[in-house]
């Protein structure tokens, strides 16, 4: 006995087949003590045909070989004898759910096709998403709740009975119950669950008739990360919150240190692979879930970032991940906020014998240290039983003065987020020639290292204005960088005294004027101008500030402009004058000084005069502009006496 295999391929016709088959049954005729079974397998749908040989009696049945395609199988038909392609009545019981392109969802492969087969239509496997949770009904609380049945459920099982609710708190009791879970649920051991396995676990557990709207194969859901239709071991822990988190002993308590203003980051240094999302917390409130301006943006490496810091943000905050604040890192923010001073008195006169004490108060995060200089040096190298520092250093008292205690005390205070200064002038003076100099009989000598404020009867430096002193309450510096330029310097080109409250200040590089209020003796406000000011007049019967500027260093576009002076003495806004004439432009730079002489109810005659001549231009009052034509403008040279009369 011996068997033949023949192919026959899809460029042969079935006819070919035939001429075949009749061979073989010729050659059974001739060969009566071997006997030569003929099978033929015909798939025309592929074009391909195959002619088995084998042992057995007699010609296939009428059903055995026919193929009828998925969903169906082969009847036969009682009357013909012959098979016919039915669908199938029903499918093998087993879950291993499938979406079709129908946007059904159906229990296995064969059930799609059945149902493909009863509909008269073509419906194929698709692999996605859209109809398996179509009608899904499972939450993420109802999924919780499972899960946290299943692990009480196998804690029971492969637990001891006094370890059963420890898997809650103990990650590696935890870890040890899903590693047996998943080994009961992976059956055929190749570390990959499907939808099959868990089908029999439904079966063996009785989950099948619970009430829940969710079950195991919402697994696949919310956990196979790859979208396989398989759970490995890493997507059950996650699964399972299971979860290698660690924490360095030297790292449970970190401190954080900022100056006020600037921004913070906190990192949280809990570590661990696939670590939940980080939770931040202060006096018991979630950070994460409040809408705050200051605290918006959690980063994805889990890390609090605060925007600007102030003082409220001081405290402790703590960080910890999703579901598992037994593990928490504890940061302490530190504020520091620079020194703050003021003395008192600002000023004081005291007649020879007598005491007199100068005060200094400071804030600042932390305590600042104060010290004293006088006139620049040291104040406790001259310490004594006449001069002592009283109240922890804040009070300098002088007990029996005499005329060399006359100077200017500077009380400083120093903390790490920075320093600032005041002075208390104290003049000693005899009752015959005692003079009432207050702050206002300094003399301002502007420099390029800043400012500074001399006592003109000793000829002592009161206070030095630094350039990179901060105007009072602001973040503008006295005299800011100029781009290009290396060092930090002032340029100034002049100066007025308005009031005897506030000195005014052209500064032609930044395009500005600085405004220092007389009584603090500090910068406090800055105002724009045109292009390059290099001279100022203050015109006191009018309450006006008026402002000379060039346009360019080469004095190509000229401009005034006048500012009222309001009741505060602060700067109202600008008004400009027509453009100069060049006759005027010429000789306007070099006046030291203008008057404002109203010549009629609506006009004014600006007088501007140095030691050799002097210049009149009208002006109109109502409209801050230069009178047009100029046919009585006029400079005179080599002039003696002005005298302003009004008929």
């Amino acid at each position: 006995m011996y068997d033949l295999i023949v192919s026959v391929s899809s460029s042969r016709s079935v006819a070919t087949a035939s001429k075949t088959l009749q061979s073989v049954q010729s050659k059974q005729a001739c060969h009566a003590h071997s006997v030569l079974l003929v099978h033929l397998f015909t798939v025309l749908t592929t074009g391909l045909a195959d002619l088995r040989f084998f042992g057995q009696n007699g010609f296939p049945g009428p059903c055995e070989h026919k193929y009828c395609g998925l969903g169906k199988h082969c009847v036969v038909d009682r009357e013909t004898g012959e098979g016919e392609c039915q669908c199938l009545e029903s499918c093998k019981p087993h879950y291993k759910p499938v979406c079709g392109s129908d946007g059904k969802l159906y229990q296995n492969h064969c059930e799609l096709h059945r149902a493909s087969c009863m509909a008269h239509q073509r419906i194929t496997i698709m692999h996605s998403e859209e109809c398996f949770y179509k009608d899904d009904n499972c939450h993420l609380g109802d999924y919780k709740k499972l899960k946290t049945e299943m692990l009480d459920l196998h804690a029971q099982r492969y637990l001891t009975p006094g370890n059963h609710g420890s898997h809650e708190n103990d990650m590696a009791t935890r870890k040890h119950l899903v590693d047996m879970m998943f080994k009961r649920f992976d059956a055929d051991g190749n570390r990959r669950v499907d939808s099959s396995e868990l089908s029999q676990v439904i079966k063996q557990e009785g989950l099948s008739r619970t009430a829940s709207e969710c079950t195991l194969f919402d697994l696949f859901k919310y956990n196979d990360v790859n979208d396989d239709e398989h759970l490995t071991r890493e997507e059950f822990y996650a699964a399972f919150e299971v979860y290698q988190l660690s924490l360095p002993e030297d790292q449970k308590l970190s401190v954080t240190t900022v100056t006020v203003g600037q921004g913070a980051v906190l990192m949280c240094a809990i570590t661990g692979d696939q670590r939940p999302p980080i939770i931040w917390r202060r006096n018991n409130h979630a950070l994460n879930m409040l809408e705050l301006e200051e605290i918006n943006d959690f980063g994805d490496d889990g890390s609090l970032y605060i925007t600007k810091v102030t003082t409220t943000h001081i405290g402790n905050y703590t960080c910890h991940a999703d579901g598992y604040e037994q593990l928490f890192q504890t940061h302490t923010l530190q504020v520091t906020v620079p020194p703050v001073i003021r003395v008192y008195p600002e000023s004081q006169a005291r007649e020879p014998g007598v005491t007199a004490s100068l005060r200094c108060y400071a804030e600042g995060i932390p305590d600042p240290q104060l010290s004293w200089l006088k006139n620049g040096m040291d104040i406790t190298t001259k310490l004594s039983k006449q001069l002592t520092l009283q109240a922890n250093g804040s009070e300098v008292h002088i007990s029996n003065v005499h005329f060399e205690d006359t100077g200017a005390y500077t009380c400083i205070a120093r903390n790490e987020a920075g320093v600032d200064e005041d002075i208390s002038s104290l003049f000693v003076e005899d009752s015959a020639r005692k003079t009432c100099l207050g702050i206002g009989n300094m003399f301002y000598v502007f420099y390029e290292d800043g400012i500074k404020v001399i006592q003109p009867v000793a000829c002592e430096i009161q206070r030095h204005i630094k350039p990179s002193e901060k105007l009072l309450g602001l973040q503008e510096e006295v005299c800011s960088q100029v781009e290009g330029e290396k060092d930090q310097k002032c340029v100034w080109t002049s100066a007025v005294n308005v009031k005897d409250k506030l000195i005014y200040a052209t500064q032609p590089l930044l395009n500005r004027l600085l405004i220092v209020d007389i009584q603090s003796q500090k910068a406090v406000q800055t105002v724009s101008t045109d292009r390059v000011p290099v001279k100022l007049h203050y015109d006191k019967s009018h309450d006006q500030v008026w402002i000379l500027s060039w346009g360019d260093l080469e004095k190509n576009f000229p401009t005034l402009q006048v500012n009222q002076i309001t009741a505060d003495s602060s700067l109202s806004a600008n008004h400009h004058l027509m453009p100069l004439q060049q006759e005027y432009w010429d000789v306007l730079p070099n006046y030291f000084s203008c008057l404002i002489i109203q010549v009629y109810e609506s006009a004014l005659l600006s007088v501007c005069f140095n030691d050799f001549s002097f210049g009149a231009f009208p002006s109109d009052v109502k409209l801050n502009q230069h009178s047009k034509g100029s046919q009585w403008g006029c400079i005179l040279h080599n002039w003696h006496t002005l005298v302003p009369h009004n008929a």
